[in-house]
């Protein structure tokens, strides 16, 4: 059974507990927003990320390719010069790292991966941002674009927008909140909007669901949702037809909570 780390909040504070989580000040404890974007959801199941389509996850810790669909991300270039990966290794610990960019010419990573939870543009050029669309991935790269693609930055965002993420080895994950956004020009479509998650081993299981028609789910657990280690968590999507035209964005307000037992 895994112990409980407590908080500094048993005490007593006037100073709201997220805030102290934020700020460092409980030992062990941890905060994340994991946001995605979809740009364009139809009538197939998508994952909510820049990339669209059903989330692929890397099956072996490997490394990576990272890369650009412009000339311009690059080293000297006007657009996005290095960026970082977060991720996890073979053992699911947290890890990171810069890679410089080299245009449509693959970068291979240092680390190995097996999960990657978010990239960031950190340097660019006169442009301010990345030119094109930046990949990490794996397999044949044409003109930039990996075979399989494992993180994306859409041109300009600099930041990957992935509703996607997994607990790191020897935590518990705790779900505070959900937002859901969906919106369309079309007449009378909604979404079919899925929480899941796949507990290490095992297969993705619907969490949460909701309908939405062009509009704003707010959803604040009072009692969080609970993750173990290694859990993967996503939000998925999809339209009523082939012509719904949904864009929809997702964001997570996560805690995750050092095991006790892996002190």
């Amino acid at each position: 059974m895994t112990r409980e780390i407590s908080s500094i909040s048993r005490v007593g504070t006037t100073e709201p507990f997220e805030l102290q989580v934020k700020r460092g000040q409980i030992g062990w404890h941890y905060a994340i927003f994991k946001f995605g974007f979809n740009p364009d959801v139809d009538d197939s199941l998508e994952t909510v990320w820049a990339e669209g389509g059903l989330y692929s996850y890397i099956e072996t810790a490997t490394v990576l390719k990272v890369s650009s669909s412009s000339t311009n991300d690059t080293s000297a270039g006007t657009g996005a010069r290095t960026v970082t990966l977060f991720g996890l290794d073979a053992n699911y610990a947290e890890i990171s790292e810069t890679v410089t960019l080299n245009g449509q010419t693959a970068v291979n990573t240092t680390n190995t991966y097996i999960r990657i939870n978010r990239m960031v543009v950190n340097t660019a050029g006169s442009g301010g941002q990345n030119a094109g669309v930046i990949y990490a991935g794996d397999g044949t790269v044409t003109s930039g674009v990996p075979a399989e693609k494992y993180a994306t930055i859409a041109a300009g965002d600099n930041q990957s927008l992935m509703g996607l993420w997994t607990v790191p080895a020897d935590h518990t994950a705790y779900l505070l909140q959900k937002d859901i956004t969906a919106a369309t020009t079309q007449n009378n479509k909604y979404a079919n909007v899925h929480l899941v998650a796949r507990p290490f081993g095992e297969v993705f299981q619907t969490k949460d669901k909701h309908v939405i028609d062009n509009g704003v789910l707010h959803q604040a657990y009072s009692i969080p949702l609970k993750f173990e280690e290694k859990t993967d968590i996503e939000v998925r999507c999809i339209g009523d037809s082939s012509g719904a035209n949904i864009a929809v964005s997702a964001g997570l307000d996560i805690i995750y909570i050092r095991n006790g037992d892996s002190l």
